[in-house]
């Protein structure tokens, strides 16, 4: 083996997914689906359809279930964050499944660290849920201000 093939970029490892994600869904076209605890989105502490989920798509993702009669082999990769089926965040749009999987990986990171503003991805407000949220993500709200020091 020489040194070019070793210091090739290798596909980032769903090994780097944080804890609290689970892959749901992995198809052998490359498309993949991640569940935010699972095990809290169970109709006893949240409600199921609540479930954040990121999917990495190639081609627009569609609403039908199946495969995606839009995808072609020279698509791009998609990676949107779903809050429930009809809030989600935009579809961001990479070249390749490597940078677009490197995006959800860092998404996925992001959410967990409570660093997505999901409240403005809603139009009606929940605040008992998004407190609920709060809680578990470990975000801070809307309440953004540190105290001064003198």
């Amino acid at each position: 083996m020489t040194n070019s093939e070793t210091d090739a970029d290798p596909e980032p490892s769903l090994s780097s997914l944080p804890d609290a994600w689970t892959v749901w869904n992995q198809g052998d076209d490359g498309r993949l689906v991640l569940a935010y605890r699972p095990d809290v989105f169970n109709a006893d502490d949240f409600p199921p359809p609540c479930l954040p989920t990121l999917y990495l798509t190639h081609g627009k993702r569609t609403r039908r279930p199946g495969t995606n009669p839009t995808s072609r082999p020279g698509d791009d990769w998609y990676v949107t964050l779903y809050l429930e089926p009809d809030v989600s965040g935009e579809n961001e749009r990479f070249e390749t499944r490597e940078i677009a999987l490197e995006r959800a990986l860092e998404l996925a990171g992001e959410f967990d660290a409570g660093e997505i503003d999901y409240r403005g991805l809603y139009q009606v407000p929940r605040e008992r849920y998004f407190d609920r949220l709060d809680e578990l993500t470990g975000a801070t709200g809307d309440d953004d201000s540190t105290p001064e020091t003198a």
